[in-house]
């Protein structure tokens, strides 16, 4: 699992570079041009279907090793809210009941994910119910000893449980014993990837949590997952307007691949930004070196060759300790990236990322 983890992570980052390309192409494209414009419908339909491959990356990623990527104090019952009332919109032949926790404790987790594990367990319980049903959705807070039977995994500890329970055909064991395994459905072909529940089960374990199953042949199916509490407070959320932010300042951009500096240079023109390049972190100390007091803000790939983006953080750091870095990445942020992030950067921002997203990464960094 782990080895196919690894193998599904390096797929995924290679691929979101790529696709890094194609959405920064097709971005520069429909920047400023009319809805009536004979191209327009096409250029829209080419961002839907690299919505769709970001999609599956992010699924790859998920169930990739250490495959979290912004970690803030939240509150589950808000989460599953967001998430089911997505949902229900399109699933009225669904009833759902919610039996909530009322003091739910805070977890620290990266709320795009716990989006993307509560979807899955939502569509994998609609596709038991194909004639409608019940879907119950339950949160509680539980304590888990020394002394209990847990599995090994999961250590002692305060955790939140969430358990989605549906009311569909239920599962033999030989199923249940492979739900989690990539690539493996019990849809027909061409019905769906089989990542689903590989990818909930990576995100959970990546969050130190533990998922598991309980179902019966007629009887529905129950997926519970334990994610670990936290003491922090949760922060309101600032709200940022979908649009171009646009500035005057001075940017270095610094990634190993020439097609993503290509169109980066062009985003952040646009922008009207002043832009330096570089290729590798040693190009990228001596740009910044040369252009002293004129860099307001470099934007940084972290998987490089030679020198990561963690090390070239350390050695910008030298150079100045309040240099502004914003770190980016077509794979999944491990332990210590995640760190480096918190510890010495200003924001991250996930390839492919389109010219709006940069735009307000890049304002949230320099205000």
């Amino acid at each position: 699992m782990e080895a196919i983890g690894t193998l599904a992570g390096g797929i995924a980052h290679d691929f979101n570079n790529l696709l890094m390309g194609i959405q920064g192409r097709t971005s520069l494209m429909m920047f400023g041009m009319e809805a009536a414009h004979p191209f327009s419908e096409h250029l829209n339909c080419i961002e839907d279907c690299v919505k769709n491959a970001t999609d599956l990356t992010r699924q790859l990623l998920g169930f990739a090793r250490g495959g979290k990527y912004e970690i803030k104090p939240t509150r589950m019952n808000d989460i599953l809210d967001q998430s089911i009332e997505m949902f229900g919109r399109t699933r009225k032949e669904i009833q759902i009941h919610k039996n909530y926790e009322d003091h739910l404790w805070t977890v620290e987790v990266d709320q795009g994910q716990m989006h993307q594990v509560l979807l899955n367990l939502f569509v994998n319980a609609c596709q038991a119910m194909p004639g409608g049903g019940n879907l119950h959705l339950r949160t509680e807070n539980c304590v888990i000893h020394e002394d209990v039977i847990r599995p090994p995994e999961l250590s002692p500890g305060n955790y939140i449980k969430i358990s989605v329970t549906d009311t569909g055909v239920g599962m033999d064991e030989a199923t249940k014993a492979r739900i989690f395994e990539p690539f493996f459905t019990t849809k027909e072909m061409g019905r769906g990837t089989g990542l689903g529940l590989a990818s909930s089960y990576g995100i959970i374990r990546n969050h130190g949590g533990w998922i598991c199953a309980d179902s019966r042949i007629g009887q529905g199916s129950t997926f519970s997952f334990y994610l670990l509490a936290s003491e922090k407070t949760v922060k309101p959320q600032n709200h940022v307007p979908a649009k171009e932010l646009k500035g005057k300042e001075s940017i270095l951009l610094v990634d190993d691949e020439d097609f993503i500096i290509d169109v980066g240079k062009q985003f952040l023109e646009v922008l009207g930004y002043t832009v330096f390049t570089a290729s590798s972190g040693q190009e990228a100390l001596e740009t910044y070196n040369r252009e002293f007091g004129k860099i307001d803000l470099v934007i940084l790939d972290m998987i490089m060759p030679t020198m990561n983006g963690g090390e070239t953080i350390q050695r910008l750091k030298a150079i100045n300790p309040k240099v502004r870095i914003i770190l980016s990445s077509g794979y999944s942020m491990n332990e210590q990236a995640a760190e480096i992030m918190n510890r010495e950067c200003n924001g991250f921002i996930q390839k492919p990322y389109g010219i709006n997203e940069l735009s307000e990464t890049i304002r949230k960094a320099l205000e």
